[in-house]
């Protein structure tokens, strides 16, 4: 059994690849296995893949006849996950030489997950550290807080049995990944943080920002988490804020297909407003707090034309449309 195993899913990465998988072999830790599933990539990145492999054993290359994406990418190379600890690293992005063995190092015997020091890269070259209430160790339950508005990243490494329980959220393309970042951290019984650094790059365009009919995938995503929330029985409290953080994205994405629907195809368009009447049916009223509601443009409303007329005064009052989201 290795210590650690780090997946790299990869897909048309060709650009940055030889710099993650540098950091990755030129670790000080060597007791690591490295499963790089490639994506059915159009580029070099196999090749890539191929050369570093033959140089270095520890590096495993998974070759995907179709693309089905990050977490499917990523849950096939899991089921080859040898190490104690598992953690992922972007093809894009790069850890500092000792990361590896501070996050052995920050592992004692109540602690499930440990999360690196992230430092945001961005085009320009410009670097960010990524600032997180300090703490020494957190519940899982505190982790799950704090990870429902990005208090705390979710970059990290996470011991192997709760990583096969809870493996990556392929529900969509998009945003799901969050889910198994909340469930690891749910299903630990403490997190903690360690000094080695993952760089983490930034890009200038991004599906949260593009007008595309993905966006409405957030709306999926956070239905699946809550369903799998309530199967791992998860106690109320937990469920009801997870249930107003859920409400919260309902009025975001509302406003995505406010301000830019009129972009979209008429299908993309028609199916989106299909996704947000659904998500809106599904809340549980009885679950949001006053605080989550009592803001005009935030009320649940009792019929879906209440609810519609209310956000077409809200966003249309507040100036949204025209602006960039």
């Amino acid at each position: 059994m290795a210590e650690v195993t780090v997946l790299v899913a990869v897909y048309n990465a060709a650009a940055f690849l030889p710099r993650c998988l540098d950091s990755l072999t030129g670790q000080s830790l060597s007791d690591i296995q490295i499963v790089c599933i490639d994506d059915a990539s159009t580029d070099g990145s196999l090749q890539i893949l191929s050369d570093y492999a033959g140089r270095d054993p520890r590096v495993e290359v998974v070759r995907l006849a179709e693309n089905g994406g990050q977490a499917h990418a990523r849950n096939v190379g899991l089921r080859q996950a040898r190490g104690r600890y598992v953690c992922m690293v972007d093809a894009d992005d790069w850890l500092s030489a000792d990361a590896l063995e501070q996050l052995c190092a920050a592992f004692d015997s109540e602690t499930d997950c440990v999360l690196f020091d992230v430092v945001k890269v961005y085009p320009d070259g410009r670097e960010e550290p990524y600032t997180m209430p300090p703490f020494v160790a957190l519940t899982g339950q505190e982790a799950f807080r704090l990870s429902l508005t990005w208090q705390i990243h979710g970059l990290y490494g996470v011991r192997l049995p709760i990583h096969r329980q809870h493996p990556y959220d392929e529900t969509c393309r998009a945003y799901s990944d969050d889910n198994t970042t909340r469930l690891h951290y749910l299903a630990s019984r403490q997190v903690r943080c360690c000094p080695g650094r993952y760089y983490y790059r930034q890009h200038s365009a991004s599906v949260t920002h593009a007008a595309s009919v993905r966006r409405f995938d957030y709306l999926r995503a956070n239905e699946s988490m809550r369903r799998q929330m309530l199967e791992m029985e998860v106690a109320q409290p937990q469920l009801d804020l997870y249930e107003n953080h859920r409400w919260l994205n309902i009025i975001d994405v509302y406003m995505f297909w406010h301000v830019h629907g009129r972009e979209l195809p008429d299908a993309d368009r028609r199916t989106g407003l299909s996704l947000l009447r659904h998500a809106w049916n599904s809340i549980d009223r009885r679950a949001l707090s006053r605080e989550t509601t009592a803001k005009f443009g935030y009320r649940p409303c009792r019929s879906w034309a209440l609810f519609r007329l209310q956000e077409w005064l809200y966003f249309t009052l507040r100036g949204f449309l025209g602006r960039n989201y």
